[in-house]
């Protein structure tokens, strides 16, 4: 006989999938490994980490027995990425240092414009905060004017933790986040203060090694407890940014939706077409100009929009 459970996808490796259950009964709280019905290669659509999924199984086989649990469904998929590969995002902690290696903001805020898209709560981390303490104070400052969750800490120094250890604790049971910036901003390091089991490798080799590398690395949901559904941390180190599917060919004039400071401005401006970037009579401009917005904010916005501008709608 045949019985249908819900899980959510930890691990996939070469075609074999760790889920864990998620429904009560028997198997509930279980890590159990099945491959996906071959209906899949014919839809395109691949089971990813993150996926819900509805399982089925044959309670007439052994408990641990080899194709005993297969992957029938894949359900409430609200968000992909392309590398690492990863489905249904709910935080995505963009990390930053505050000194080596400088932070470049459009970049920082193009991949929280990523995440707003997507519908996924960007909270802001500023790590390396014992090597300029008055960068990471402006820093923090830019970006809790623009309505955001942030951290300014020192991993190394073991400085600052708490405070973002319990916004885990508190707002990830359910949920799903990942950790993304640029290189050597010290992601691996703060991720081993927070979550000592990953043991990841923080090594200068290790890290000359990856970025040498081209192959896609596997993704591992780390869950926060033995709880089922008890939030899962998204394990990829080695990714300095995320590649979200069909995300960053959005229109130019759905980029303004992504910059939620400016949310209070749109209907102000004198001219119902404005751009947001140059014109007079813009509120948005005079929101900056009187110190309402950030000044680097407003500046990233007008860089991604002369790129989203110049766009062929085919590319």
């Amino acid at each position: 006989m045949e019985i249908s459970v819900k899980g959510k996808i930890l691990k996939g490796v070469g075609g074999l999938y760790s889920v864990i259950v998620l429904s009560e009964g028997e198997y509930s709280g279980d890590v159990v490994r099945c491959r996906a019905r071959g209906v899949f290669r014919h839809t395109g659509l691949t089971p990813l980490p993150g996926d819900f999924v509805m399982l089925s199984y044959d309670n007439s086989r052994e408990r641990d027995e080899d194709g005993k649990f297969v992957i029938d469904e894949i359900v409430d998929r609200r968000n992909s990425l392309i590398r690492p590969p990863l489905a249904n995002l709910d935080y995505l902690f963009v990390t930053m240092a505050a000194a080596a290696p400088a932070p470049i903001l459009p970049t920082v805020d193009k991949l929280i414009s990523i995440a707003e898209h997507n519908k996924i709560e960007p909270v802001i981390v500023i790590t390396k905060r014992e090597l300029n303490e008055e960068r990471a104070d402006e820093l923090l400052n830019i970006y809790r004017a623009s309505g955001f969750t942030c951290f300014a800490l020192s991993a190394v120094e073991n400085v600052a933790i708490e405070p973002i250890d319990n916004f885990i604790k508190q707002s990830l049971p359910h949920k799903t986040a990942a950790f993304a910036g640029a290189s050597g901003i010290g992601k691996s390091t703060l991720l081993n203060r927070l979550f000592p089991e990953l043991e990841l490798t923080t090594s200068e080799i290790s890290r000359k090694i990856e970025r040498g590398r081209h192959t896609t690395r596997e993704v591992n949901l780390f869950p926060l407890s033995s709880t089922p559904d008890c939030g899962y941390i998204a394990d990829t180190p080695g990714f300095s940014m995320l590649d979200f599917k069909r995300f960053d060919f959005f229109e130019k004039e759905d980029l303004v939706d992504t910059m939620r400071e400016f949310a209070p401005y749109i209907g102000e401006c004198r001219y119902t077409k404005c751009s947001h970037t140059k014109e007079e009579g813009c509120a948005i401009i005079r929101a900056v100009r009187n110190g309402d917005i950030p000044k680097s904010r407003h500046e990233s916005y007008v860089e991604l929009y002369d790129i989203l501008k110049t766009r062929k709608k085919w590319d």
